[in-house]
């Protein structure tokens, strides 16, 4: 068994202006001379003939030249013999052997890659240019392989270093082979043939629906109207002041998904434990305020036995609760990714943002860590082409502010940069609880206002939705008129609703209605 022998001091590096901890990534020869000098994986003749096919057909040069880089050659006389060719492409000149030698001798590499001898002979060795775009191929595979090589052994290097911050060399170790997938493996262009078939597609998809949302629908009927539903790569921000429900709004759309449409659900709560969050759920689903949950002889056997059911629909539920309190940005991506491959996630929701780290925090600021926590989400949304729905503050300037105490943009906290990467921009604002008893729609009692005030793929508007605070439940306002209706039969004080007699003169009807089923308990945790 060969053993790999590591000279680390003797490949001392200077370090980067940007980060003086990190070091300078080595060259493949570095990389190479470290593995005992094997033999790189290379494929030189295959090399020369597609520098002979592009130098005698201008098909080949057009259908290659956007794919080939200089470190695709492994030889240097190669590579240099390329780097003519492309700057003669690039000037829009002819390519051919009498325009490479010139461009050589202009550059005083003529006699250094072989001079006409060896550019004769790159001709020669062709005799159709036919399979050059699999020669290409080809070339690009050993380079790949090359750079796994060096940046394999760059990552043992560091590691052996006693002094290695273990994040860090984590996250530059994933930076560094995630740089050769997006380098290599970028996606091709779109005709506009191509993109009319999609949208076509999309288009009748959507007016064959039965509803407005042709995204995740997020079971409340007015935002779905609003948003179309949450699109694949979105990054959606809610955003709103302690007390207003961010958590319980999240996990009743995370439910909604989860339970009425089926789809696998990802939560990473940095705040509130799982057990915090399932015993929230349960809370929410069966109608049972929290407090009596947690405190002895405090509900009844009918209660429990229906506490019991809602924890079975609710365990049968594809949501996966990651509750680490240290997460930072890397971290979370790794896990989505994990998850996205075993349980298919349809979408990630994170409590919250301003909760999480960056992966290196020493030399840079809060604005500036939470700015490449939110340009790091969208990144993530895109490539795993789901929507992340994250959670924010909003600063204490709500609270300050003269009149109206409804958020807006300017109100994000730490970072303009969350604005600017998100697709949906949503707050929650209920009047009541800074003293509004009504507006314009009527009375506030039990009212939310789910505010999109930055929405990419649609309309600016304001959701008006039902809020139960004893369970931390959101609603939508027609189905608990509807339900008020069909149980006003019934003498139930847990919703407050009363059924005048028969046997009084006075004409039958429901006497508090909405406000009464919806009246806030300030003291439940948001």
């Amino acid at each position: 068994m060969q053993t790999l022998i590591f000279e680390i001091d003797t490949i001392d590096m200077p370090n980067t202006q940007q980060n003086p901890k990190r070091r300078q990534p080595l060259t493949q020869q570095q990389a190479f001379a470290m593995n005992n000098n094997q033999i790189p994986p290379q494929i030189v003749d295959i090399e020369e003939s597609v520098l002979g096919a592009i130098m005698i057909d201008e098909d080949a040069l057009i259908n290659t030249i956007d794919r080939l880089r200089p470190e695709h050659f492994y030889k240097e006389e190669n590579k240099e013999i390329f780097n003519a060719i492309y700057s003669l492409n690039a000037e829009g000149s002819d390519v051919d052997i009498m325009t490479v030698s010139e461009k050589l001798k202009k550059r005083g590499m003529f006699e250094a890659v072989g001079g006409s001898y060896k550019l004769s002979t790159l001709i020669e060795r062709v005799a159709s240019a036919a399979h050059v775009e699999t020669y290409v191929k080809m070339l690009a595979e050993k380079y790949i392989q090359r750079e796994l090589i060096r940046v394999s052994t760059q990552t043992l290097s560091n590691a052996y270093r006693e002094t290695a911050d273990i994040l860090e060399l984590l996250d530059e170790t994933e930076s560094n082979f995630l740089a050769i997938n997006d380098s290599n493996f970028n996606s091709a262009e779109k005709d506009m043939s191509s993109l009319s078939e999609l949208v076509i597609r999309e288009i009748e998809t959507a007016q064959q629906s039965d509803s407005n949302t042709i995204g995740l629908p997020s079971g409340f009927d007015e935002l779905d109207n609003i948003t179309g539903g949450f699109q694949p790569g979105a990054l959606i921000i809610l955003a709103a002041r302690p007390a207003m429900g961010k958590t319980a709004f999240a996990l009743n759309i995370a439910r909604n998904m989860a339970m009425q449409f089926g789809k696998s659900i990802a939560v990473f709560s940095l705040e509130m434990t799982a057990t915090e969050l399932m015993m929230r759920l349960v809370s929410s689903e069966a109608e049972i305020e929290g407090q009596k949950l947690k405190r002895g002889d405090q509900i009844t056997a009918r209660e429990l036995e229906k506490v019991k059911e809602c924890a079975r629909k609710l365990g049968n539920c594809r949501m996966f609760i990651d509750d680490n309190p240290g997460l930072n940005i890397m971290e979370l991506k790794a896990k989505c990714k994990r998850m996205k491959k075993a349980h298919n996630i349809d979408m990630i929701f994170i409590d919250y943002l301003q909760l999480m780290s960056g992966s290196d925090t020493r030399n840079s600021n809060r604005e500036q860590e939470i700015s490449y926590i939110s340009r790091q989400l969208k990144g993530l949304a895109k490539e795993l082409g789901i929507p992340v729905f994250a959670l924010s503050q909003l600063s204490r300037d709500v609270e300050k502010r003269g009149g109206s105490k409804e958020p807006m943009l300017s109100d994000l906290r730490e970072s303009g940069a969350i604005e600017q990467d998100a697709d949906i921009v949503m707050f929650i604002y209920r009047p009541e609880y800074y003293g509004v008893t009504e507006d314009s729609e009527g009375s506030t009692n039990g009212i939310a206002y789910i505010n999109v005030a930055k929405n990419r793929a649609g309309s600016i508007a304001k959701a008006r939705l039902g809020f139960q605070g004893r369970y931390v439940k959101f609603h939508n306002l027609d189905i608990i008129k509807n339900n008020l209706l069909q149980n006003a039969s019934f003498d139930q004080a847990s919703q407050s609703v009363i059924m005048d007699s028969k046997a009084n003169d006075e004409p039958t009807g429901i006497t508090t209605g909405v406000d009464a089923i919806m009246t806030p308990d300030e003291d439940v945790p948001f």
